[in-house]
Order: structure tokens, then C-alpha cells, then sequence
């Protein structure tokens, strides 16, 4: 066996970037169609403000291999479509029994969590604050603040994403939207659908 080399990486938390990252992408406002209850209101969003950035994710990827460790760096822009704050696509990891820990740097944000049966639990990121996703549950970041939302993240490099999970069920249970008081509220997805019994089972054997 070939030892790896240690590397250090340099996080720049104004402006969001991770200094020897290997991997970057970008999720631009019209790539997120369809994540939002107003359809109205994305639409005219697009219209007004381009196909802005809404958020973007650098990366180290040392290797696809189990016992190896994938982390990177978030930097989501704050806004809203109509009264839901700018969300990210969301996932479970492909590999299910797989956790991700989140590490607050800038700003004001959530961690809205589901589990394949639809419970939800919902954690507040900030600077200095770290959130632990247990394996087999779905995850989205959500920017509630006025700033940009930056957040480091770290988890099994063989874990891959399922972004299709969520589309499936027609979006998340819950949604996050300004409750009009300077905060935010969770409320129901009236299009959600439950997962069967089946694709849950499915999901949970992947600790066994």
C-alpha cells in the first residue's frame, strides 16, 4: 500500500473559496426549477436577476475509496422566491448509512433534515457552530441570514449523493419561509409524497 501525502488547505471565508480544492461546481438560479412552492415567483426572479450564481462548492478529493475522508467548502448567496429562502438541491448520500458533519463560518443558516420515513429535525448553522447529519437522512442547506452563508463540510469519500430522492417525493415535508417577523417557519409541503414502504426498506438495508 502507497501512503498518501498530507495537504493542507486554505479556507478564505470572505470570499468563499478553498485554496487547494481539486473540485468546484456551481448551481445557478435556473438550474434550481422546480425546488420552489411559487413557481410565479421563480419565474419572475429569473426574469429580474439573471442566472445568478445561488451557490457554489469547492472541493478535496483525495480518492473514491472507503476509509477516505471528501471536504469541501459552501458558499450560498442569501435571497428568497416570494417567501421561501434560497435553498440547496438537498440529497442522501448514495451510499445511505453514510453521516456528513457541516462547520459553520459565515452567516445565518439551516440544515433542514428528513428521514426516509419523513420525520424532520432542522439545526441553525452559524460561525462556530457544527452540524452532524446521521446517516439515512435527506439534507438540504437553506440561507436564512442577509450575508452569505459559508460553511465547511466533511464526509466518507465513498458516500456519493442521490439528488433524485427529493424529486420523488415531489420536494421535502417541511419548507423553511419567512414568517414575516424577521424569522423563519417551517411549513407543509401540501405536493409532498411519502416514500413506500419498499424504497424505505431498500434504504435501510444499506446498513446492514
Amino acid at each position: 500500500m502507497t501512503l498518501r501525502e498530507p495537504v493542507r488547505c486554505v479556507v478564505d471565508v470572505g470570499a468563499g473559496t478553498l485554496e487547494g480544492a481539486t473540485g468546484r461546481y456551481e448551481k445557478r438560479l435556473t438550474e434550481l426549477a422546480g425546488l420552489y412552492e411559487d413557481e410565479a415567483a421563480f419565474a419572475a426572479a429569473c426574469a429580474a436577476q439573471g442566472d445568478r450564481v445561488v451557490y457554489a462548492v469547492e472541493d478535496f478529493r483525495p480518492s473514491a475509496d472507503a476509509g477516505d475522508l471528501i471536504f469541501g467548502l459552501t458558499r450560498m448567496v442569501p435571497g428568497k422566491i416570494g417567501r421561501e429562502y434560497f435553498v440547496t438541491r438537498g440529497h442522501i448520500h448514495g451510499q445511505a448509512d453514510r453521516p456528513e458533519l457541516y462547520y459553520g463560518q459565515q452567516g445565518s443558516g439551516l440544515m433542514l433534515m428528513e428521514s426516509p420515513e419523513g420525520e424532520v429535525r432542522v439545526a441553525e448553522i452559524g460561525p462556530g457552530s457544527a452540524c452532524y447529519v446521521p446517516p439515512f437522512w435527506i439534507h438540504r442547506s437553506i440561507n436564512i441570514g442577509k450575508d452569505d452563508l459559508v460553511m465547511l463540510f466533511a464526509y466518507p469519500a465513498d458516500s456519493g449523493q442521490d439528488y433524485a430522492i427529493i424529486a420523488r417525493s415531489n420536494g421535502m415535508r417541511k419548507r423553511v419561509v419567512d414568517d414575516g417577523a424577521g424569522g423563519w417557519t417551517l411549513i407543509d409541503n401540501p405536493g409532498y409524497r411519502p416514500r413506500s414502504a419498499a424504497e424505505i426498506r431498500n434504504l435501510m438495508a444499506q446498513g446492514g
